[in-house]
């Protein structure tokens, strides 16, 4: 007689506050129970000398999307999920894309239906808004965030997508009314602008001036904007991609005067940097992003801001396309890097690099707790921020997604080993200690030994409410508090 469905015996469980020897149970999905010498399971998995740790949770990143340009990036979401489980992910929050004219109703339908197909792990969308009228923001925001898609994105650049400063107030105070996390990529659209024409205009053309192209000052300029309408209406935001030293900065200020303001940064911010750019012909353009990687003193200053709290995730911000004319080449086999799509593939890299640099190597910022740090920011704080429900950690009750990781592994990584469809991978050549081996979501195997072992739409939407993230803090400035401005009433 068994009690257990599973049983993975022999591992140290890893959690955000400690790690502890333990044998790990499940039953119908879910964590039953932590110990040692647990009673049998139907199936058991010898753990021994390896990490037991929750699977990841990649709270942005983007698949099967079309892009402003209306270029459809290199993923499905069968291709992409599977590269997630591969490097341990578990969840994933994707986006749901409204582009001008689109009605935001039919475009999450359409993209759900996509999700359902495809997908291998559990997931959930974030709505970008880029069509701020007045039934997206009166009627169809306030019906999807009451069906469970509680977190909005918006872009501040891009001039596609971009959305201004007085239509972004009144999705801030959508987002207010209706219990919802705002999401932003925050750069000065005007600085990136003219730079650009500026350098396509002088010769400047190759994709290493896409570095320079993005004004380090355009992402702390429009921090403080974002932070400064944020804080007018008292509404949570969440700022996507830190680049900067100066940005970080931004952010500790704003969360030192005790606003709802929280962040986060990509490996491409702490492993690379715009030199990587620089390289022969057109190659260069693998490694363009946006905002694009900067500097060895930006990396510093994001790994502190890590350690300190005031960055509190590492997503991938995969944005897939394929070097060729599909992608990266489609204006033609000659482009200014103003026609070169942006975007790195970051779905399996993702945890792998943050564990070597974390655990196996140790970052000192980390005082030894590198353990609890890898898995705080990839799994237990991405729970916590965007309101994810038995998600994030070991404990009972919980959905047993779990990935075994073996500690000692080294792996160099190649172009070739890489399960999505990009066709390449930034940090091709570099060596890392620490893979996933075995990795289940809610109690059923993903990856085995190298091999996938799951289905397509095997995968589940999770509905969220923004929850205690997305709360107003309580505290009104002068000019909206109707104690203090003459009794107008402007949040209701």
């Amino acid at each position: 007689m068994t009690n257990y469905d599973l049983v993975i015996r022999g591992g140290t469980v890893g959690s955000a506050t400690g790690s502890f020897r333990a044998d790990v149970a499940v039953k119908d999905g879910k964590v039953a129970a932590l110990g040692l010498g647990l009673a049998p399971g139907a199936r058991e998995i010898d753990a021994t000398g390896k990490l037991v740790l929750p699977g990841g949770i990649d709270s942005h990143a983007h698949v099967e999307q079309v892009s402003a340009g209306g270029l459809l990036n290199a993923d499905t979401f069968e291709s992409a999920t599977t590269s997630a489980a591969f490097g341990g992910t578990t969840t994933l929050i994707s986006f749901a894309a409204q582009h001008r004219g689109l009605d935001l109703r039919k475009v999450v339908d359409d993209y759900a239906a996509l999700a359902r197909r495809g997908a291998l792990i559990d997931y959930a969308f974030h709505l970008i808004v880029a069509n701020p009228d007045a039934k997206t923001i009166t009627q169809d925001l306030p019906a999807l965030i009451g069906e469970g898609h509680a977190s909005i994105k918006v872009f501040m650049t891009y001039d596609l997508i971009k959305v201004d400063d007085e239509p972004l107030l009144d999705l801030l105070l959508t987002a207010r009314q209706n219990r919802a996390l705002v999401c932003v990529h925050a750069e000065n659209h005007g600085m990136i602008s003219w730079m650009g024409r500026k350098l396509v205009e002088k010769g400047y053309v190759a994709p290493k001036y896409h570095a320079i192209s993005h004004p380090r000052g355009s992402e702390a300029e429009a921090f403080n904007r974002l932070i400064t309408a944020a804080e007018l209406l008292d509404q949570p935001i969440m700022i996507f991609h830190v680049s900067t030293a100066e940005g970080a900065q931004m952010i500790r200020a704003a969360r030192g005067r005790g606003l709802k303001v929280f962040a986060e940064t990509c490996p491409q911010y702490l492993f690379l940097t715009r030199h990587d750019l620089d390289k022969p012909g057109l190659e260069g353009a693998k490694w363009m992003c946006s905002p694009p990687p900067r500097e060895q003193v930006d990396q510093e200053a994001l790994w502190q801001a890590l350690a300190l709290g005031d960055i509190q995730t590492v997503s991938s911000d995969h944005a897939p396309y394929r070097f060729d004319e599909t992608g990266k080449l489609s204006a033609g086999p000659n482009p200014t890097f103003k026609q070169i799509a942006n975007g790195l593939p970051g779905l399996e890299t993702r945890l792998p690099l943050l564990f070597d640099a974390l655990v196996s190597k140790g970052r000192s910022e980390f005082a030894g707790r590198g353990l609890e740090a890898f898995v705080n920011l990839t799994a237990t704080a991405p729970a916590e921020i965007y309101n994810l429900p038995g998600k994030g950690a070991l404990l009972p009750g919980y959905d047993a997604d779990i990935a075994i990781w073996d500690p000692d592994k080294a792996v160099t990584i190649t172009d070739a080993a890489m399960h999505d469809r990009t066709g390449f991978t930034p940090f091709a050549g570099r060596s890392v200690t620490g893979w996933p081996e075995h990795v289940l979501v809610r109690g059923r195997d993903v990856i085995g030994d190298g091999t996938l072992l799951a289905a397509p739409s095997s995968g589940r939407w999770l509905a969220r409410t923004g929850g205690n993230t997305a709360t107003p803090t309580g505290r009104l400035v002068p000019d909206i508090d109707p104690q203090q401005n003459f009794g107008a009433a402007l949040l209701d």
